[in-house]
């Protein structure tokens, strides 16, 4: 029997640990998450680890939910303490989850303690995690430094100031560099309740009255030109369903007024408006050089009830089960064909379609870079073991997965950087087993510079960071 998460914790064979060994001196490039750049800036230590683990994710909650724990000690109005507790009983009945190994991992690499957490030492366990923060080194960027993270990009709106990115920019005792990444998602939201509001938070920002979809494309520039400017390298987008409606600049126009006054929009209405909207965004993207994110495949607010309560990120959102193959290949193609298509990651949250994502990167790869279209990391309710190795042998199977950029933390904690450990172990233990199993020759320099490159130089390459 192995023991518990020990320094072999999933890897099977000496050349997995040998790999292991290389691709885990490498740095984090944290090119995708939803940390705060205002909390980065303020940089104020926690109270508690309740706070740290339980105050914000969603994760969790779901996990606490399927448990039975009363919502009082999940977004309630409980203490810390309670909140921890609760979390803490539910912990052994989390098997195969990966929110058990993530917890024990932050456990062992942030605060020295390798016992498993269960009702039985959760008040030892309270008591010794709260000494270590107490004693100092939990800030946030004390936890970014402490974990080797190089650089990370937040996920912000387009109406976003971006005032607390330029504080930091300005500290220089700060390691870590802190860019942005625009997330014009509810510039796309347009049948969105709240999509009015958003014009006119847009108007704020930018100090431009939005009252045509031509000046909207206007206002939009200046704000991709503002993020620019401060460094940005990548976009995100999400989207349940991939549109693909084309439009003229007479149809959009009019579909935006309509917006605009509160009339309810057609499905082909709200389709032509996504499609050109994000033909113009994917454009800019690509004469500047940035990475194109497109997030495909969640199903968000399912419980209404509960986002009438709760609101937005609050676990109950799942996966979404559409196709997807034909319209992504006709929005990719439309880019492609006037030579305007950005670098692009691609990832599904069903995965149904790891092979039509992985099929689809070869239809429009070429020398601009690298593995320029490609297939993002296991996401969301696959950022586990057998989501991760699932991801990574489609893309070896359809693709090339020595080019791949990686993981991303995808994470509101500062905790979460163990999950790229995680990842790597995985990685490492997956190209193992080809080596074992006599599926690839035993030469380790070109695997190790095969795993460091997954674990980091890939992306710093690809983002041109």
């Amino acid at each position: 029997m192995k023991a518990f998460m020990d320094k072999d914790f999933l890897l099977e064979s000496d050349t997995a640990r040998e790999l292991f060994a290389a691709a885990n001196e490498m740095p984090i490039f944290d090119w995708h998450c939803h940390l705060s750049p205002k909390e980065i800036y303020e940089n104020r230590a926690p109270e508690d680890i309740a706070w740290l683990w339980l105050a914000g994710d969603h994760y969790k909650w779901r996990a606490m939910r399927s448990c039975g724990v009363p919502e009082k000690y999940i977004t309630g109005d409980a203490s810390p303490r309670e909140k921890f507790m609760a979390w803490a009983k539910i912990m052994p009945y989390l098997l195969g989850n990966p929110l058990y190994h993530w917890t024990h991992l932050e456990l062992q690499r942030y605060f020295d303690i390798y016992e498993p957490l269960s009702e039985k030492t959760a008040e030892d366990i309270w008591n010794r995690a709260n000494a270590k923060i107490a004693a100092g080194g939990f800030t946030p960027r004390e936890l970014i430094e402490g974990s080797n993270v190089v650089c990370l990009c937040t996920t912000d709106d387009a109406a976003d100031s971006l005032e607390y990115h330029k504080l930091i920019a300005e500290d220089k005792s700060f390691k870590c560099r802190v860019i942005p990444a625009f997330r014009p998602d509810k510039a796309l939201g347009i049948e969105l309740p709240g999509y009015r509001d958003w014009v006119k938070a847009l108007e704020k920002a930018s100090g431009e009255k939005v009252d045509s979809y031509e000046k909207l494309e206007e206002v939009l520039l200046s704000r991709i030109d503002l993020f620019e400017k401060m460094g940005c390298r990548a976009s995100d987008h999400a989207f349940t369903r991939v549109p693909y409606k084309r439009a003229d600049a007479a149809e959009l126009g009019r579909v935006f007024k309509k917006a605009l006054g509160g009339e309810e929009l057609s499905e082909c209405e709200v389709d032509e408006y996504k499609t050109e909207l994000m033909r113009f965004f994917a454009k800019e993207y690509a004469r500047r050089g940035w990475g194109m994110e497109i997030h495909i495949g969640a199903t968000r607010n399912n419980n209404s009830r509960m986002f009438k309560s709760l609101g937005p990120d609050s676990g109950f959102d799942s996966i979404a089960d559409h196709e997807v193959a034909d319209n992504l290949s006709r929005l990719i193609d439309s880019l492609d064909v006037e030579d305007l298509l950005p670098k692009t990651i691609l990832f599904t949250l069903n995965p149904k379609d790891n092979y039509v994502l992985g099929a689809m990167l070869g239809n429009f790869q070429n020398s601009q870079a690298a593995s320029k279209i490609q297939f993002g990391s296991a996401w969301w309710f696959n950022d586990n073991i057998d989501g991760m190795r699932e991801q990574m042998k489609a893309l070896a199977n359809t693709g090339v997965l020595s080019k791949f950029v990686g993981m991303v933390t995808d994470s509101r904690s500062f905790l979460s950087y163990p999950r790229h450990e995680y990842f790597r172990r995985i990685l490492c233990d997956l190209i193992g087993s080809m080596v074992e199993r006599g599926l690839y020759p035993a030469d380790m320099d070109t695997l190790k510079k095969i795993v460091c490159d997954i674990s980091f130089n890939n992306a710093k390459e690809y983002f041109g960071i």
